[in-house]
């Protein structure tokens, strides 16, 4: 089995550096780790036949993985950088993806009413998680899903939840939906278009392009389907607003916000909430929720059902509310009225770019000029506020780009 050649080879190297370092204590913790995952492969082995999983793909697709101990590093990790609210929704909102989110409108409409009619969700709010969540269909991500959550299913953390995935991942094999050569994602095992877990695949995929597959990869009307299905199925009401901004007055009692604590429009009515557009708020309707998500001198918003709904999706406000934003501008809505709390507002991802293009003219080896603001950006920049006599903290905001187009001159 290649798996166990592998450890063979990997312990003698152990052994050959240990001997040349006087290093002995690596070598038995070398041994016991690869003897465990083999170990822990092998149960697994028994697991997949018990679900009903072929012996013959088991063997095929996941007795000879290798560990990614990498994936471990980012399951432990603390994140390196907050990402404030105004930097998260200025790359996931931006001109670009409205552009590309109303193009995409156009191409699958027919799709898109056909899944509205069948599962109660508008087209806005589907292409919205599309392409927050891939960006239509453009990043997948890359790493292979059984190798990921392999490692995780036997090593670190949540072992039990990751076991769970690892045996769905080779469900949606053995039952044809997806070759394992197309399965590849998130560090944490999520895929395709828009992004399911495995477990929610099986539990929720649809089928809308009638080939008798569910395919989250390749195909769209597959994608849009199962991600109407998965709102479907949490609650949502349609033909409802997920919310919208609102203006809180002057010495507003910002205890009472919060997602869960939702009251009737009578209650923010009588406390002197009105839209943002100065208008008053509808009489009546279901309760809403405000929600403050840069505190009281940010925009505000009272969220409904709807909202929570898309928050399920990922729980995290800031992606509900990219996701809820997005579909109110391809409907053609505006930008928020009131400002985001800072001096030093977030960059579209053309911003990224143009910062980052100006980082590699200023001879910085950052890779390329792609709109992502990974370690070696970050490292750029701080060398950059530093020599500026900014504060150093390495984030891609407006302060940094205005300085560096004025010292090139544009």
């Amino acid at each position: 089995m290649r798996m166990k050649k592998t450890v063979s080879r990997k312990i003698a190297t152990v052994c050959i550096l240990a001997f040349l370092l006087g290093v002995s204590l690596s070598v038995p913790s070398a041994l016991a780790a690869d003897r465990d995952f083999v170990a822990c492969l092998d149960r697994l082995r028994s697991q997949a036949t018990q679900r009903g999983i072929s012996k013959t793909t088991f063997d095929a697709h996941a007795a000879g993985i290798e560990p990614d101990l990498s994936v471990l590093e980012l399951l432990d990790a603390q994140p390196e950088f907050k990402t404030p609210i105004w930097d998260y929704l200025a790359a996931l909102v931006d001109d670009e993806r409205v552009e590309d989110g109303r193009a995409m409108l156009e191409q699958w409409r027919d799709v898109l009413l056909r899944v509205e009619e069948r599962f109660g969700v508008d087209p806005a709010t589907v292409v919205s998680v599309w392409g927050v969540e891939s960006n239509f269909g453009r990043s997948l991500g890359k790493r292979p899903l059984l190798i990921s959550l392999g490692t995780l299913a036997c090593m670190g953390r949540r072992q039990e939840y990751f076991r769970g995935e690892f045996l769905a991942t080779l469900k949606i094999i053995d039952e044809g939906h997806i070759p394992a050569e197309r399965l590849t994602g998130s560090w944490a095992g999520a895929f395709g278009q828009t992004q399911f877990m495995p477990s929610t695949f099986l539990q929720l995929a649809v089928d809308f392009d009638g080939d008798g597959r569910r395919d989250l990869v390749d195909s769209v009307p597959d994608s849009l389907a199962s991600t109407a299905n998965f709102l479907h199925r949490g609650g949502w009401r349609s033909g409802e607003s997920w919310g919208f901004e609102v203006k809180l007055p002057p010495g507003f009692d910002a205890s009472i916000a919060g997602r869960r604590n939702k009251h009737p429009m009578s209650t923010w009515i009588g406390r002197g909430v009105v839209r943002a557009n100065g208008e008053p708020l509808p009489a009546g309707g279901v309760n809403h929720a405000l929600l403050l998500p840069a505190g009281a001198n940010g925009p505000a918003f009272l969220v409904g059902k709807n909202f929570d709904v898309i928050y399920g999706y990922n729980a995290a406000e800031s992606y509900a509310l990219a996701i809820a934003h997005l579909s109110d501008r391809l409907r053609g809505g505006e930008d928020f009225r009131t400002p985001w709390p800072t001096d030093d507002p977030g960059l579209s991802r053309e911003g990224r770019r143009e910062l980052q293009r100006l980082l590699i003219a200023r001879g910085h080896d950052i890779g390329e000029a792609d709109g992502m603001i990974g370690t070696k950006t970050r490292r750029a920049i701080v060398q950059e506020q530093q020599a500026l006599g900014h504060e150093s903290n390495g984030r891609a905001g407006q302060r940094i780009l205005e300085a560096l187009r004025s010292m090139a001159g544009n």
